[in-house]
C-alpha cells in the first residue's frame, strides 16, 4: 500500500497565450498540477489557499481524483492569478501579470492528520514558508522541494536553510547554475547538492531531465510529441509523477528513482498536450503505462 503525499503550494487561475491558442482564467497553480498528477499513483493531501471566487465546480477536479482537500483554506478575497505568454520555443514563459491576492498572506497551517506525512513536496513558495511547513511535519521520510530564481536572488540565506532540511531538489538548469554559482551544469549541481539535497533533479524543458543522485547521473529525454499546446504546469506535473511513484513503490533505491524520473516525464508529456489540466484530468492508468513503455523503447539500446 502506498504512502500518502503532502503537497504545499499554490492554487491559481491562469491566463495563458501560446502560438497555438490561449486560455483565460483556467485552473492552475503548483499544488493543483502536482496533486492531480500524483493522484494516479498515490493518495495526496493538499495545503493551499483560495479566494471566495473559487467555486465548487473548480474544486471538483480534486474530488474526482480523490485528493484530500482538508488543508485547502478558503479566504476572503480573490484567488491567486497569473498571466503569461510563450513564444514558439515554448521553453520559457514570459510573465505578463501576477496578482498574489489571498496567497500574499498565506501561512500554511497543517491539519493534525497531515503532520504524519511520510512524503512531502514543497511547491515553489517563499523558502521561509517552506521551513514553516517542515516545522509542522513530525518525521517525514522524504522531503522534496521546488524553488525559482526569484527566491534564489531575493531570499538566498532562507533558501539555504530550507535546503539543509531537504532530500530532493527539483529545479531547472538556469536555476541550478544560478544557485550553484557555476556555468558548468555538473559543477553547479555538485555545489547545490553540497547545500543539503542528496538528489538534484534538473529540468531541461524540451531536452529532458538530469538526475544527480550520489555518485550516479541519470538522463531521460523529453517525450517527442507531435503537438505541444501549453507547457504551463509541466514541471509540477513531472514532480507529481516522480513523487507519486516513489510513494507508491515505498523504495528509495537508485532504480526506483530512475523509474520515477520516467513516470514524471510521462506525466509532463500528457500535461503539455492541452491547456490547463485537460491533458491530465482525463488520463487513465493504461495510457500512463503505455507511454512509460514507449519511453523504454525510446531509450533502449543493446551493448556490443
Amino acid at each position: 500500500m502506498s504512502s500518502s503525499i503532502l503537497v504545499v503550494g499554490s492554487v491559481a487561475f491562469d491566463s495563458v497565450k501560446t502560438p497555438f491558442g490561449e486560455a483565460e482564467d483556467v485552473l492552475g497553480g503548483s499544488a493543483t498540477y502536482f496533486s492531480v498528477s500524483a493522484s494516479f499513483f498515490s493518495k495526496v493531501r493538499v495545503v493551499a489557499v483560495v479566494g471566495s471566487d473559487f467555486s465548487d465546480d473548480h474544486a471538483s477536479i480534486f474530488k474526482r481524483h480523490n485528493i484530500d482537500t482538508s488543508g485547502l483554506v478558503r479566504a476572503d478575497g480573490r484567488t491567486f492569478r497569473w498571466k503569461g505568454e510563450y513564444g514558439f520555443d515554448l521553453n520559457e514563459a514570459h510573465t505578463l501579470d501576477t496578482q498574489l491576492n489571498v496567497f500574499e498572506t498565506f501561512r500554511p497551517d497543517l491539519p493534525e492528520d497531515y503532520r504524519d506525512a511520510e512524503y512531502v513536496f514543497l511547491g515553489n513558495i517563499d523558502p521561509q514558508l517552506q521551513a514553516e511547513v517542515l516545522d509542522q511535519v513530525r518525521q517525514p521520510r522524504v522531503v522534496a522541494c521546488d524553488t525559482m530564481n526569484f527566491w534564489i536572488s531575493g531570499k538566498l540565506e532562507a533558501l539555504k536553510k530550507t535546503l539543509g532540511r531537504v532530500d530532493i531538489l527539483v529545479i531547472n538548469d538556469g536555476e541550478t547554475r544560478m544557485l550553484g554559482g557555476e556555468a558548468n551544469l555538473v559543477q553547479a549541481a555538485n555545489n547545490v547538492r553540497a547545500m543539503g539535497p542528496r538528489v538534484l533533479i534538473v529540468k531541461r524543458g524540451e531536452y529532458g531531465v538530469l538526475m544527480f543522485n550520489e555518485d550516479s547521473v541519470f538522463a531521460a529525454p523529453a517525450f517527442p510529441l507531435e503537438e505541444v499546446f501549453d507547457p504551463t504546469g509541466a514541471g509540477d506535473s513531472f514532480a507529481g509523477g516522480f513523487m507519486g511513484h516513489l510513494a507508491a513503490s515505498d523504495s528509495l533505491d537508485d532504480s526506483t528513482f530512475r523509474r520515477a524520473i520516467v513516470y514524471g516525464s510521462v506525466m509532463a508529456s500528457f500535461d503539455v498536450e492541452e491547456f490547463s489540466l485537460k491533458g491530465l484530468s482525463k488520463l487513465t492508468k493504461t495510457e500512463i503505462e503505455g507511454r512509460f513503455g514507449q519511453f523504454q523503447k525510446l531509450t533502449h539500446f543493446d551493448a556490443l
